[in-house]
């Protein structure tokens, strides 16, 4: 629901801030009762919001007992202000018990509920929704802004915001230098300003850069083929790669380009040319350069190659650190090889070859969006995408598809948008190169940018950053008490290397506004402790009255 306008509410601030009070303790209980319930509901998006209401329905009646005025009767505002914080409760729940992790490293319904809000005039992510997607929930932006009130740069306290973050920003922890910035989205105000033009290491908060380069070179809808193609007049057959960094050979494929797919509809195709034995080569001509970072050999990052399947991982898993192997595309292609066979399709060992241009394609398989691959980057801080999504900028752009042509791209994408790049250095996507260097100034612009109307091409980057509590990096932070008004509210990437911490994303304040944030620390010698402090700093946003 989205409340008008009312020419009453203009006056009806001081009476909202001691229903917020008031309401405050009651939220706290709410939310202690709702927490074992929620965990125990499995069912579908759709169901589980049912049973959250009838969760909640009896706190309602609690809520506004508790900011009843002494005449028995609520005004509008106050009705408008008890709607605004249920509906929200609502919201929260429903994220919590929404089932299972998607595809693409998020829950469902928590990003069908970001997208419910942008048509309700809430925090517009512009994801689109699917069909069944939960009813939107009461925004409390839309509440707050109608007060046309909120105009300084006040937190906690009525204190002016520097008043707030400089203490936590002095935290000795997050080492010896730090550069901050906080931008107001909707009106572009910046807000607050700590060395924001000073180009620091940004670790994997490089990825906010990557996306944008490659959502806006290649498009949202953009989808990444690898196909098998056959030589003509004989049995050559070719794996070639397209550059899909999420390609599986997993059984249960969950949505993303599968190998075992592509190798059912090759084995077909090869019968009805009564072919049953095939030379089999692989083609990963697509990309150049060096495959190796300049990290070296590492459990973050695989070889960098346009053919590969779950990430060249010798393991189950399918984010974060994990053995890789030497010769990813060598792997995808034995795997490849062995799919083969068992539809009694007989190979060579597989080897090294460029497809011709009269190369037949038999069977291809396609990436999901690029929208929802670069989610899937940000959510997890995939490596290995982000050094193939620079890859594929290059491409876009006409560039080289290579460590130094990617970061080459990035850079002459983001300055084609009109940001300020003066400052920065890219040197690969992920942000695994400590060279790299990036300003807040330029990550809070990025935000903005990514949340403008004029660029809904964008939106994943902000639908992809972790939730606080919820998903992805995040998911196992924001549990002390002085972080938890972040929990829901603050969406950030993060980035740690050996001695810097960063953290760049958007919260919602206390008014309902959407501001962009980025911190930047370096020299710090606890990681833990580092991450600790710009956690409360960012929770610190949510509480504060910023705009």
């Amino acid at each position: 629901m989205v409340v008008p306008e009312l020419g009453p509410w203009r006056a009806a601030g001081p009476r909202l801030v001691r229903v917020a009070q008031a309401v405050k303790p009651h939220l706290r209980r709410l939310a202690r009762t709702m927490e074992p319930r929620a965990r125990s509901i499995t069912e579908a998006t759709r169901p589980g919001v049912t049973r959250i209401t009838g969760v909640v329905k009896p706190h309602v009646a609690r809520i506004a007992r508790a900011v009843r005025p002494p005449s028995g009767r609520l005004t509008t505002p106050q009705l408008a202000a008890v709607a605004a914080t249920v509906g929200l409760a609502l919201a929260a729940g429903a994220v919590t018990a929404a089932g299972p992790w998607d595809s693409s490293g998020q829950r469902t319904a928590e990003r069908d509920l970001a997208a419910a809000w942008d048509r309700e005039g809430g925090t517009d992510h512009g994801a689109g929704t699917t069909a069944d997607a939960p009813a939107p929930a009461p925004s409390a932006a839309a509440v707050l802004i109608a007060l046309g009130g909120a105009t300084t740069k006040s937190a906690p306290g009525d204190k002016p915001l520097a008043a707030v973050l400089d203490p936590l920003l002095r935290d000795p922890s997050l080492g010896t230098r730090r550069s901050a910035a906080v931008v107001d989205v909707t009106g572009g105000k910046r807000l607050y300003a700590k060395g924001p033009d000073d180009a620091l290491t940004p670790a994997s908060t490089t990825k906010i850069a990557t996306a944008v380069a490659a959502l806006s070179a290649a498009g949202a809808d953009h989808r990444f083929t690898t196909r098998a193609a056959l030589e003509p007049g004989g049995d050559h057959l070719v794996l070639v790669g397209g550059g899909d960094p999420t390609l599986t050979a997993r059984k249960e494929a969950g949505g993303w380009a599968s190998l075992r797919t592509l190798a059912d509809g090759t084995a077909a195709a090869l019968k009805r040319r009564h072919l049953t034995s095939v030379t089999l080569s692989y083609d990963t001509s697509l990309f150049t350069g060096p495959d190796l970072h300049s990290i070296g050999v590492n459990d973050n990052l695989a070889p960098v190659t346009a053919l590969m399947v779950d990430e060249g991982r010798t393991d189950d898993t399918s984010s974060g650190p994990a053995p890789r192997g030497t010769d990813p595309a060598a792997d995808a292609a034995r795997t490849f090889a062995r799919l083969l066979q068992g539809h009694g399709i007989k190979t060579s060992q597989p080897g090294p070859a460029k497809a011709t241009a009269r190369a037949e394609a038999l069977a291809s398989v396609q990436s999901p969006p690029l929208s929802a691959v670069v989610e899937r980057m940000l959510t997890n801080s995939d490596n290995d995408i982000a050094e193939a999504l620079a890859r594929q900028t290059a491409l876009a752009t006409g560039g080289a598809p290579s460590f130094d042509g990617g970061a080459a791209a990035i850079t002459g994408r983001l300055k084609k948008l009109g940001l300020p790049v003066d400052g920065a250095q890219f040197h690969d996507g992920s942000g695994l190169d400590r060279d790299d260097k990036l300003t807040a100034d330029l990550l809070t612009a990025l935000l903005a940018t990514a949340a403008a109307p004029s660029h809904p091409e964008l939106r994943a980057v902000l639908t992809g950053l972790p939730v606080a509590g919820f998903t992805g990096t995040l998911s196992d932070r924001y549990a002390d008490a002085a972080e938890r008004s972040g929990v829901g509210l603050v969406r950030a990437k993060t980035g740690s290397l050996t001695g810097v911490n960063t953290l760049a994303g958007t919260v919602v304040d206390a008014d309902g506004h959407l501001l962009a944030f980025a911190f930047l620390t370096e020299g710090s010698m606890d990681q833990t402790t580092a991450r600790t402090a710009l956690d409360h700093t960012a929770a610190a946003l949510a509480s504060c009255g910023c705009s």
